[in-house]
């Protein structure tokens, strides 16, 4: 699945929940929260793919999101690919194909989605709003990628930066007191289980079983028979899933704003 789809997916994906939570469990969020978290989801749902390096000292190749920050992001994709490959040949089995690159490996796992959920609560909890601030710049510039890829590819790295900064500093100077806001790491990790579903309709699958091994292979690509998957870039990606996702997307934050709206105007429904 191309960027864009997952990005979108994940903020489909948020919108959605978020409704679900507010009509069943009567949960609800600023329209702050919502904002914050529907964006770190869609950048979540980009950084699994930070696992493609290019030329770094070229500001060439990678994924597309790998080039979101310029030669910055595409320094940490070269770093995690080849953490993921090597995680790949420390624990492949017999039956495991020899990969000279880790992309779809350690970062389309259940563990690594877990990890990174794990990891981004424990460092907002740990220092804060100078970490929250910290990762909502990374996660609203993979966002800012995936959402808007005409514009951003056009406005170039840098502005995408400094937009990112702007972002996150307006909702630092905006976030309530205390440790900052909770549901960050649950956004960035809802985000990275998205994308890895998004992959697993593709033809290529991804290794989500990984570690269990299976038939003496601990990297197996889970995914939907070829006569039935998705072909990443096909227009029925672009065309049908796209607008799908959208549709979602629209609907689910409609239903979130209505109710304010209504009682803003004195409306019994």
């Amino acid at each position: 699945m191309m960027g864009p789809s997952h990005a979108l997916s994940g903020a489909a994906v948020w919108l959605a929940g978020s409704w679900a939570l507010q009509q069943f469990a009567d949960y609800h969020q600023s329209p702050l929260e919502l904002a914050v978290g529907t964006a770190v989801c869609a950048g979540g749902a980009l950084f699994p793919d930070l696992d493609l390096s290019g030329k770094v000292t070229r500001n060439q190749g990678g994924a597309t999101v790998a080039r979101t920050f310029g030669v910055f992001s595409l320094f940490i994709a070269e770093v995690m690919e080849k953490i993921s490959l090597g995680v790949y040949y420390a624990t492949k089995l017999s039956k495991d194909p020899r990969r000279n690159n880790g992309h779809r490996t350690l970062t389309h796992t259940i563990p690594f989605t877990l990890l990174v959920g794990w990891g981004t609560t424990t460092l907002c909890a740990a220092y804060g709003k100078w970490a929250v601030i910290g990762i909502l710049f990374f996660m609203f510039g993979l966002a800012l990628r995936g959402l808007f890829d005409k514009w951003a590819e056009r406005a170039g790295w840098v502005i995408v930066t400094l937009a990112s900064a702007a972002a996150a500093w307006y909702t630092f100077v905006n976030l309530p007191g205390g440790r900052g806001y909770p549901l960050i790491g649950t956004a960035v990790g809802v985000g990275c289980f998205v994308h890895i579903l998004g992959d697993m309709i593709t033809r290529a699958g991804v290794p989500i079983l990984w570690p269990i091994p299976i038939k003496r292979r601990m990297w197996t690509p889970i995914g939907l028979p070829n006569k039935i998957a998705l072909r990443a870039g096909s227009k029925t990606e672009v065309v049908v899933v796209r607008a799908v996702l959208t549709a979602i997307s629209v609907l689910a934050a409609a239903g979130l704003v209505a109710p304010s709206v209504l009682q803003r105007f004195n409306i019994d429904v």
